[in-house]
């Protein structure tokens, strides 16, 4: 990828080179058509194809490589705008590649890119080009400096899992995976896809609390739709490790229970959503204090996990956990090196959720100060991440 980036450099002062000397010159067809040709050169090498050699292991050996990972929040899963501008209408900071070389140098090896596709889709589910060429060149981000590299389709507002809406909304999804797919078909295991976020009836009674029957079976249907799609799309996604969502990423055992999972496929994950314990982790009115003789919540999550999945070999990863701002950082350290061990202890990465806020009432979580020159605003806590974390 950084060769890619070198030749089309090259490419350009090539172009630049020409045009000034045919400003000098009045007979200037030559250079002209020279011009041209370049002009042709570099617009076949932005369109070239990456073709990467893809490993044939089990997702359940590719989990084993990872550290633990960093969200890259409020970002491309911004709502309410249709434009490129979407990127910094949540926050204000647009994502550079040094942000992700803070990442990779600190001890983080897996970014996960949430991206909202909605509303940069036609009404025939066409994405817009420049959309998607931003969030490729954001992928490259994380894949040129090494990184595993989870890219999702996130605040998607037309899914809704009843059966009214569900044949429409698989045939969206279907359009939207099989454009993401043919995008990246070429990368190696690296890249991982997720297919839902937290699919779930919003703004109904049943949002939070784990669905009912019905939509966890339709969750279900949206989760099988993305695999196939993905699985049929030719390229290296016939090995390409995908992430399985149940209802609203519950880390509730009857979510869990109904993920849907192939048969005789070990290139799958389980993704759950987990914020815990929520009363200090995501709860704004909650406590500030951690507990160390309160951890059932944190332990119960992966004994399920272990009985459900871990037993028999299917990874899990946690895509989503966290702790807000309450001043209060100490219990935020206590609490991350606790969750996080645990998830060491299980086999099971975690990727923490950066927003990019940090001060007001709300969900603050973020860790990143993502100026100009990137650091990190809590750097104690980033280190209890680091060294809870598995080491590979």
């Amino acid at each position: 990828m950084k060769l890619k980036k070198l030749a089309a450099a090259f490419t350009a002062a090539t172009m630049c080179f020409a045009i000034m000397t045919a400003c000098g010159d009045s007979d200037n067809s030559s250079e002209t058509d020279s011009t041209e040709a370049t002009e042709s050169e570099a617009e076949v090498e932005e369109k070239e194809e990456v073709n990467m050699e893809i490993r044939d292991i089990s997702s359940w050996e590719l989990v084993q490589e990872m550290t633990i990972g960093w969200n890259l929040g409020n970002t491309m899963d911004a709502t309410g705008n249709s434009t490129l501008d979407a990127e910094t209408s949540w926050q204000s900071d647009k994502t550079s590649e040094a942000m992700i070389e803070l990442l990779a140098d600190t001890g983080f090896n897996v970014f996960r890119v949430p991206v909202s596709w909605g509303e940069h889709m036609d009404e025939d589910y066409n994405v817009d080009e420049e959309w998607m060429a931003r969030v490729h060149e954001i992928v490259d981000y994380g894949i040129d400096n090494g990184m595993f590299v989870i890219l999702n389709t996130h605040h998607e507002e037309w899914y809704f899992p009843t059966e009214e809406n569900k044949e429409q909304d698989i045939e969206q999804l279907t359009a939207l995976w099989s454009q993401i797919a043919e995008e990246f078909k070429g990368y190696d295991e690296h890249l991982i896809f997720e297919g839902l976020n937290e699919p779930r009836c919003r703004e109904t009674a049943i949002e939070w609390t784990g669905g009912d029957d019905e939509s966890r079976a339709i969750v279900a249907e949206y989760a099988e739709a993305f695999y196939n799609t993905v699985r049929n799309s030719g390229g290296n996604n016939a090995k390409r490790h995908l992430m399985l969502t149940g209802y609203a990423a519950s880390s509730s055992r009857n979510c869990l229970e109904e993920v849907w999972l192939p048969e005789d496929d070990d290139k799958v994950i389980v993704s759950v959503h987990a914020y815990l314990p929520y009363s200090l982790a995501l709860d704004t009115a909650g406590t500030s204090e951690w507990d160390e003789n309160n951890t059932s919540e944190i332990d119960n999550l992966f004994i399920n996990l272990d009985e459900l999945f871990l037993q028999n070999e299917i990874p899990v990863i946690i895509g989503e956990f966290g702790t807000v701002n309450k001043d209060n950082l100490e219990d935020r350290i206590a609490c991350a090196e606790y969750y996080v061990s645990k998830g060491t202890e299980y086999g099971v990465p975690m990727v923490w959720w950066d927003n990019n806020a940090v001060v007001g009432s709300g969900e603050n979580f973020g860790l990143m100060d993502r100026s100009i020159v990137p650091e990190w605003r809590f750097q104690e806590l980033v280190d209890a991440l680091i060294e809870s974390a598995p080491k590979v």
